[in-house]
């Protein structure tokens, strides 16, 4: 949840949000993460360009370090994941499609409806298996990327 995020040592937050949000995406090939590829960097998107309030929604892209404004003028978390990852599926996928894509992934998965569907909300406590059983109904059953974390002592928190 991005509560937890939000409250880690040296994150400080802006704004908030009651849905879980896009960290990334991140094209792999043979099971290895593609980074730092090369090809035309990310071209900023004009505020007033609807792709910028689609992914600024609460509930698909939104930049929690910074305000609205900044994250609308600067747009610093798209841009880095784009020029560390998204350009490395620029054969497939120009920027638009790459984050359009992204938004499109994170609905079909609705991650937050798929765990309140088997009682997995905050304040509740399940093992790392339940949890993970839960997201595999809706990955056809792909592991998903999850670790258990201690970023504050004695709180352990899913990564």
């Amino acid at each position: 949840w991005p509560t937890s995020f939000c409250f880690r040592p040296n994150n400080i937050c802006r704004r908030t949000s009651n849905n879980f949000t896009i960290h990334g995406l991140w094209p792999e090939k043979k099971h290895y993460r593609l980074e730092f590829c090369t090809g035309k960097k990310y071209a900023t998107y004009d505020e007033k360009e609807s792709i910028v309030n689609d992914l600024d929604k609460d509930h698909h892209w939104i930049q929690l370090k910074f305000d609205e404004n900044y994250a609308k003028q600067k747009q610093l978390l798209w841009k880095h994941e784009y020029t560390r990852h998204g350009i490395c599926c620029k054969n497939l996928y120009d920027q638009n499609a790459y984050f359009r894509l992204a938004m499109r992934l994170k609905d079909k998965l609705d991650l937050l409806s798929t765990l309140r569907t088997h009682g997995i909300t905050p304040g509740t406590k399940h093992t790392f298996n339940e949890t993970r059983d839960a997201i595999k109904k809706v990955t056809n059953q792909v592991d998903p990327d999850l670790k258990c974390v201690e970023h504050i002592k004695g709180t352990p928190e899913l990564k």
